[in-house]
């Protein structure tokens, strides 16, 4: 597994890896950007969540880190474009246009566009994503984690046939019904066909360190991870592989992590949490596992530290990407 480095300085160019989905990691990959501004840094990138709607290719995870480095995020929702107007949304409800429970901005849309256009011209995913950063230049080279269809589908008990099971699209579940619906479990549709995108096990393999940003442990890492290959070179890279708890108290700090770990059975604790992803000396992926300076967690296998992990700005975040490096053994 992992072995013997000696301490390098990413500001002379080392290379890091990091894992991201949603809100959070977009905020993470800000720290990182801040505390490393001149290193390397590669984000593999969350597609599960991602969903054709009105005819049109909709990346949350990849455009929430897009405007989110970009500077063109909206800041009290954490997602979609700031200053958005929502003209195209008042008249595709007035056609009755389905479905009327997912709201797309009018800035948003121009994307969506461009990548739905781009991508029906048969350019893969990642070159779209190349594409699009030209434009908002996040100062991290954001990499989705397949080209391939890789959607997160939820088994729930049908609202309207309460004896029957049925299969939705995340964003249903998520924004439908705000995970308020008897739920069975999550399937990754297309995973089984599914291979990296270009770079991603390159970027796994070759990084200085690998970060796991306090994502949703089960639809944003574990999307990521869903993807055949990528556990793989996780297991497999000489760089330590630390990951930040994306909990404190018992408490996701944003979205709904507490629902999704309930699901699968799993506390929303930073130990079992931790748990759950496993030591890379046992089957895992872990090598050290950072939780807040009020948690504690005892990970076979794995290092454990207790830092604050409050993302109140990007230098905040920077201090939690600094201990992150340091238990991987780079020293920022």
């Amino acid at each position: 597994m992992s072995g013997e480095r000696a301490e390098i300085t990413p500001a002379e160019g080392s290379r890091i890896a990091v894992l991201v989905g949603g809100v959070g990691g977009a905020r993470f990959l800000q720290g990182v950007r801040e505390l490393l501004p001149g290193a390397e840094v590669s984000a593999v990138v969350n597609v599960g969540d991602d969903v054709w709607m009105h005819g049109l290719r909709i990346c949350p995870d990849l455009d929430t880190c897009m405007y989110t480095l970009g500077g063109g995020i909206d800041p009290e929702r954490g997602w979609g474009r700031r200053g958005e107007t929502w003209h195209a949304k008042e008249e595709l409800a007035n056609y009755r246009a389905q479905p009327d429970w997912f709201g797309l901005g009018d800035r948003d849309i121009a994307t969506h566009l461009v990548r739905s256009e781009m991508l029906r011209a048969g350019y893969p995913l990642s070159a779209v994503v190349e594409a699009l950063c030209n434009r908002w230049q996040p100062g991290v080279k954001l990499v989705p984690a397949t080209d391939d269809r890789c959607e997160t589908h939820v088994v729930i008990t049908d609202p309207e046939n309460p004896g029957e099971r049925r299969a939705i699209h995340f964003q249903e579940w998520w924004v439908r019904y705000r995970a308020d619906v008897e739920t069975h479990g999550f399937v990754t549709i297309g995973a089984e066909q599914a291979t990296p995108a270009p770079g991603v096990i390159e970027i796994i393999e070759s990084a200085d360190a690998v970060l796991l940003a306090p994502s949703n442990p089960v639809v944003s890492i574990g999307a990521i991870l869903a993807v055949p290959g990528i556990r793989g070179a996780l297991r497999t890279t000489k760089a330590k592989v630390i990951g930040l708890s994306p909990v404190i108290d018992g408490k996701p700090l944003r979205g709904m992590a507490d629902e999704c770990l309930s699901v699968i059975g799993v506390e929303t604790t930073a130990e079992a949490i931790g748990r759950h992803y496993g030591a890379r000396s046992e089957t895992g992926i872990l090598d050290g596992w950072l939780v807040h300076s009020t948690d504690t967690a005892e990970v076979s296998g794995v290092e454990v530290r207790s830092v604050p992990l409050l993302m109140t700005d990007p230098a905040a975040t920077g201090e939690m990407v600094r201990e992150a490096l340091d238990l991987a053994g780079v020293k920022p």
